[in-house]
């Protein structure tokens, strides 16, 4: 009798720990989201070669006046206001340096606009008219050199921080090229901290943290301004389970970081785009797969105006949308 009261004892107390431990798994790995949804209040552009229209868009970047959109295929960078008005393009005609090959994740920094441009294997600076002013980089996997640039940042001395595609690492580069330090050991993917498997783009948040989209390994990587690895996330441990649930990724294609240090994901394969705090707390998601109000196909970059409105380049729809901060009581 002694041993099978013991013996139900002990079942039911694994039975309790086993429970205690799927509540904390879920709440670390299936969190609920902590802000209300974003509101899609706009959207623009169709397949084809002429202006408003897009051949995978791929990139985006916006002021507080303009949006700066990646059209790859057409080999050009398009510029809108917040209503979706066409007003130029840059980066079109001939061969030279003001000629883009394939555009991707964009960045404005000092008055510039960068572009990772993945097929000519630099990073080509313009001034925000859409005039040439020098690139950065060059072919190859030695320092300084990028094999196919996803995205980059630029720090507040001007330091450029690259992710670098191919290569399997990010590179910290002087404003005239000068190689600094690298984070991944080049040419070698990997799913450990520190390593990367094709990163997509990188984002520096206000505290100087190095935000990165670590592409095939569905997470975010975040190290601290001394260049230490912080933190990681998405799926389990960070390490390389993708998945739907809220704070997982089902391959990561962009980053961005608004004024207040919160940080903005494309989730490629999960058709959405999920905000989180600077740690990683998983705060809202919005979107879902298709091609009309709230939905988006395959959304391969984001970013954040001044004002808050949040810009997402819908690849699979050719489209970009417009998305505002929605009312508290909605539901994600």
């Amino acid at each position: 009798m002694r041993r099978g009261t013991a013996l139900k004892a002990a079942i039911a107390s694994l039975a309790m720990l086993l429970a205690a431990l799927g509540a904390a798994a879920w709440v670390l790995w299936l969190p609920a989201a902590k802000e209300p949804p974003y509101v899609m209040v706009a959207a623009w552009g169709e397949l084809g070669t002429g202006p408003g229209q897009f051949s995978d868009p791929t990139g985006i970047a916006a002021t507080d006046a303009v949006v700066y959109v990646s059209d790859a295929r057409n080999g050009r960078v398009q510029v809108f206001n917040h209503d979706g008005l066409y007003l130029r393009e840059i980066g079109v005609g001939g061969d030279g340096a003001e000629a883009l090959a394939r555009p991707m994740n964009l960045t404005i920094a000092g008055a510039e606009l960068y572009v990772a441009d993945f097929m000519a294997d630099r990073i080509a600076v313009f001034d925000l008219d859409g005039h040439w002013r020098r690139d950065v980089g060059r072919p190859g996997s030695g320092e300084g050199e990028f094999d196919a640039p996803g995205g980059v940042a630029v720090g507040p001395n001007g330091d450029l921080y690259v992710a670098d595609f191919y290569n399997q690492r990010i590179q910290r580069l002087a404003p005239d090229g000068r190689f600094i330090r690298q984070w991944g050991r080049t040419r070698e993917a990997g799913s450990r901290s520190g390593r990367f498997n094709y990163p997509t783009d990188v984002a520096l948040g206000p505290d100087g943290t190095l935000y990165v989209a670590d592409g095939y390994n569905d997470r975010v990587q975040a190290f601290a301004a001394d260049g230490a690895n912080a933190r990681r996330w998405g799926g389990p441990f960070g390490m390389n389970v993708n998945g739907p649930f809220n704070g997982w990724f089902s391959t990561v294609t962009s980053i961005e970081v608004d004024a207040a240090g919160d940080v903005f994901v494309a989730d490629f394969y999960n058709h959405r785009i999920q905000k989180f705090a600077p740690d990683g707390t998983f705060l809202t998601a919005f979107g879902r797969r298709g091609d009309r109000v709230g939905e988006m196909t395959f959304p391969n970059a984001v970013a954040v105006a001044p004002n808050g409105s949040v810009f997402v380049a819908d690849f699979g729809n050719n489209r970009i949308q417009k998305w505002v901060p929605g009312e508290r009581g909605a539901t994600p």
